[in-house]
């Protein structure tokens, strides 16, 4: 596969066994939606139908941020990476009872995704709420480092927006450091609240509220791509 590079997951690929119900979706309604073998190819036809943008979304969880999204802006294809078999057939079962016709999954590591999509060929991208791998000897395991900041930089257009968020505040930390380290982007934030609370077009998930409903602060980053880099 073009552009693949060797990659080690950490964390669960399955939980609980699913219901007949998701196991059938994951039989025959993941083969509908999946990406395209050559994911080099340009993603907007990736849809079978004309898409305005692209917006990418890396691990997805449950779902429910980006079938929100898919629902609202039907004219926006979304690419969703997820490796966690049950996440999956959550989002599946989401697509299916709504029927959602911009949506394609990617259940696998999404830096093997993120590395071979054309450059300038995303819109948006979402990492919400990812591992925070805490401990110090675990900080590799993170998705927001050096490598993947540039393949976002590479594949994000100018002018697109990279959204993160966390309810760790060490993680919140380190993304904004590696993320301004780049170059390639801007922060938007120009008082706290643009950080403290969530806009208006940024649907939750399913983490925050949980973080939130224990009382914990949450932090939302968003950045632009900028022409600089």
């Amino acid at each position: 596969m073009k552009g693949e590079r060797d990659h080690v997951i950490y964390g669960r690929r399955r939980g609980r066994q699913l219901r007949p119900g998701r196991e059938r979706l994951l039989h025959d309604l993941l083969p509908e939606v999946v990406v395209p073998t050559d994911i080099s190819s340009p993603p907007e036809t990736w849809f079978g139908e004309s898409v305005r943008d692209v917006w990418l979304e890396v691990g997805f969880g449950a779902g429910e941020h980006m079938a929100a999204l898919a629902a609202a802006q039907p004219e926006v294809g979304f690419i969703g990476c997820e490796p966690f078999r049950n996440g999956v057939a959550r989002l599946l079962a989401s697509i299916d009872s709504a029927g959602l016709r911009n949506i394609r999954v990617f259940p696998d590591d999404a830096r093997t995704l993120i590395a071979a999509l054309p450059a300038r060929s995303i819109g948006r991208a979402f990492v919400l709420f990812p591992d925070p791998w805490p401990k110090t000897r675990h900080h590799r395991r993170r998705i927001i480092v050096a490598e993947t900041l540039c393949d976002f930089a590479r594949i994000l257009r100018q002018g697109a927006e990279l959204r993160l968020a966390s309810d760790d505040m060490g993680y919140v930390r380190w993304m904004l450091s590696h993320t301004l380290k780049n170059g390639g982007f801007e922060w938007l934030a120009r008082k706290p609240a643009d950080w403290r609370c969530r806009p208006p077009d940024w649907p939750p998930t399913r983490y925050e509220s949980k973080a939130l409903g224990r009382g914990v602060d949450c932090v939302y980053l968003r950045f632009r791509r900028n022409a600089v880099a």
